[in-house]
């Protein structure tokens, strides 16, 4: 049976500690539902009502597009392994981009990331558990370099590039400010 929790407890952090991986959920007013898995050291807490992660360069930039119409977000970690638990967070997040004020501050809580994107702070509003009965045991085996090799051929350039080619808008085409807010907007029209 699930429970419902306004804040997370400390059973809920160390579960968070032990997780490989995340699920992120927004959706703007209108449009397509994103979904995305979630790996590598990308994912903090601060305090029992916020938590921050982080997000790299991908094939898409939803997130960033949904969070300017609609600032709701879940995140979802499940047990791949030992005691089958679900634990989702709600709440209201931001997008924190490379030119924002607070970039700064979040950032230098994770390992250098070439092709680091957005810092996104979710404030949680509720918390919940629930049995993972049915979810699958997998083992770990590692997590996959192959987006921080991609980066790292791109350069710091590549990446600003690559960011106004294919990430600029959402399915939807709603824009993402990935430019602007992060001071690239001219550099990308030289």
């Amino acid at each position: 049976m699930g429970k419902q929790f306004s804040a997370m407890i400390p059973p809920h952090i160390e579960f968070i500690a032990e997780q490989k991986m995340f699920f992120v959920a927004t959706a703007a007013a209108e449009g397509k539902v994103n979904l995305s898995p979630k790996g590598m050291d990308s994912f903090r807490v601060l305090n029992q009502q916020q938590v921050v992660w982080l997000n790299l360069t991908g094939s898409g930039n939803e997130t960033a597009a949904h969070l300017k119409q609609n600032s709701r977000m879940t995140i979802m970690f499940c047990a791949f392994e030992g005691k089958p638990v679900i634990l989702r967070l709600y709440g209201q997040a931001k997008a924190i981009h490379r030119g924002d004020a607070e970039w700064q501050q979040y950032i230098e809580l994770f390992p250098e990331q070439q092709g680091a994107r957005q810092l996104y702070l979710l404030d949680i509003d509720m918390v919940q558990s629930s049995c993972g009965m049915s979810v699958p045991l997998f083992d770990f085996v590692s997590q996959r370099d192959e987006l921080a090799n991609w980066a790292s051929k791109q350069g710091e350039q590549g990446i600003h590039q690559y960011w106004a080619k294919k990430n600029q808008h959402s399915l939807d085409g709603v824009a993402t400010d990935i430019l602007s807010r992060s001071g690239l907007a001219e550099e990308t029209e030289n």
